[in-house]
């Protein structure tokens, strides 16, 4: 994953986590990812990009996001989007506006239909 990628995808997933507010479980997560991929950096750069306009975080993000995922190939995006579902599903929930937030992306990515394969599973 180059510098960028893990940008884009700490990004994903922090505005995912902080989209009804960041709890303990979801912190966690996202400091072992950035652990796992070596992205503190990253990480950091993310939450700082949320926190700067809480408001428009996701419509910003989404921007960004589009810029740097949406031109990878589709198992790149797909990927991306299934961890970010499977990092929900281990803090045992996904909210409603979670689950819309990654559809939406899957949607503007192309791969709506695929993602929602792999939910069903």
């Amino acid at each position: 994953m180059s510098p960028e990628e893990k940008k884009a995808f700490m990004l994903l997933k922090s505005v995912i986590f902080h989209y009804h507010g960041l709890d303990a479980d979801e912190l966690r997560i996202l400091e072992e990812t950035a652990d796992e991929l070596d992205a503190h950096e990253a990480l950091e750069w993310a939450n700082n990009f949320i926190s700067s306009d809480r408001l428009t975080a996701f419509d910003r993000a989404q921007e960004y996001l589009n810029e740097v995922i949406g031109p990878l190939n589709k198992e790149k995006r797909l990927s991306y989007l299934d961890r970010v579902w499977k990092a929900n599903n281990v803090k045992g929930y996904i909210t409603e506006l979670e689950a819309t937030a990654m559809i939406k992306l899957a949607r503007e990515w192309q791969i709506e239909r695929e993602l929602i394969a792999l939910i069903r599973g």
